[in-house]
């Protein structure tokens, strides 16, 4: 398979270089704002962003529990400008960065909060999730095949706040059109058969993306598509709303205690299934890792490698899967994932420029939009390699 450019932040008004000189300030600000962080704390997250931004990278301090780790994963890249370093690398490494920034990891009263919790509460305990969440029951009178579906395209579709769960036979068509690649076909069929496997799923955002993962796992298990799922999470807060062991409480006691009696079945179920082992949540150091799936250590690939399927949600693990790179739109997804050490399904909202899989027809017409469809989240696509 042949190689592609890397992507890269140091071309001004690319999608990369807005992510440092534009997202990242309006984040740090967040940041400060959320949490009454004192002045070494508030001076370290502001040394970061003008280093991030017309600095170099330094390397974590010596003292640092992961220091040794990360120089050996940026190795020929200290010292040189953060906008030379491949972007998937480099924004790692700045979320990394803020974490130190703040204490995370450091002894003291600062050690282990989550710097994002702010965000990731407010939304959890939204009036819109309610809605949300009593809407489940409007699925309950759904055949059996476009509940699947409905399931399939919230989990999709994650935190965008006109679908959900709010999503009937009549607005599948909606939904549909915004599909630029749909194997789920595929994936169901490959689910059914033979039925009762493990089925990972390596989740991306915490909130009122995780309930409907969360809704669609228990649809798994409810209806013998698996016999067990292991849920993948981050094991340090990481990408502002990236899902970690405690989002996944958060958002089962959510569902446990809502007012829907749809939902607090659905939660009920979950908790079950967690004491039973039928729910089984994990995590791996790699998932906060600067690199691509196709450099996962043999650890986390032999627990995921006898697999029936590993569905993986959102834009970093598409990027990770793939290659965060410039490919040409129409490469084969197959010629990208077939590295994956299971048959792979991404669910994946389309947030930065890397794409494979699409046909040029599509590609056509959406180029010639003149709307940045690559990145604006109006898209989405449903991927799967299958493998021999």
């Amino acid at each position: 398979m042949s190689s592609a450019p890397v992507i890269r932040s140091d071309i001004p008004g690319s999608f990369a270089w807005g992510v440092f000189h534009e997202r990242h300030p309006k984040l740090i600000q967040q940041v400060l704002d959320a949490l009454p962080y004192g002045p070494a704390e508030r001076d370290a997250v502001e040394r970061l962003l003008v280093e991030s931004t017309t600095g170099v990278l330094e390397p974590l301090g010596a003292d640092a529990p992961d220091a040794a780790q990360w120089l050996e994963w940026g190795e020929g890249l200290w010292g040189r400008p953060w906008g030379e370093a491949p972007f998937l690398w480099a924004e790692s490494y700045f979320y990394r960065r803020l974490l130190d920034a703040i204490g995370y990891f450091r002894p003291g009263a600062w050690q282990g909060i989550d710097p994002f919790a702010p965000f990731k509460n407010a939304e959890l305990a939204g009036a819109a999730v309610d809605d949300e969440l009593a809407a489940l029951s409007k699925l309950d009178d759904l055949p059996e095949t476009r509940r699947a579906e409905a399931l399939l395209s919230s989990a999709l579709w994650g935190n965008r706040a006109d679908l959900s769960f709010q999503i009937t036979a009549e607005a599948a068509g909606t939904v549909a059109s915004d599909l630029v690649a749909d194997d789920s076909a595929t994936l169901w069929a490959e689910l059914e058969r033979p039925k009762g496997g493990r089925v990972c799923v390596i989740a991306d955002n915490a909130g009122r993306e995780l309930l409907p993962d969360l809704v669609l796992i228990d649809h798994l298990l409810a209806g013998g598509l698996a016999a067990q799922v292991v849920l993948y999470v981050k094991p340090q807060p990481y990408y502002v709303s990236d899902a970690t062991m405690a989002d996944v409480l958060a958002s089962v006691e959510r569902l446990r205690t809502a007012p829907s009696h749809a939902a607090e079945a659905v939660g009920g179920r979950l908790w079950r299934a967690m004491n039973s082992g039928a729910l089984v949540v994990r995590t791996h150091p790699f998932f906060c890792a600067p690199l691509p799936f196709r450099a996962m250590p043999a650890s986390l690939r032999g627990e995921l490698a006898d697999a029936a399927m590993t569905i993986l949600k959102g834009d970093l693990n598409y990027r990770r899967l793939v290659g965060d790179q410039f490919w040409p739109p129409t490469t084969p997804f197959t010629d990208t994932a077939k590295h994956f050490p299971s048959s792979v399904a991404a669910l994946r909202t389309l947030k930065s420029d890397v794409i494979v899989g699409i046909d040029a027809t599509t590609i056509a017409r959406l180029d010639s939009t003149g709307m940045p469809w690559r990145t604006n989240g109006r898209h989405a696509v449903v991927q799967v390699h299958l493998r021999d």
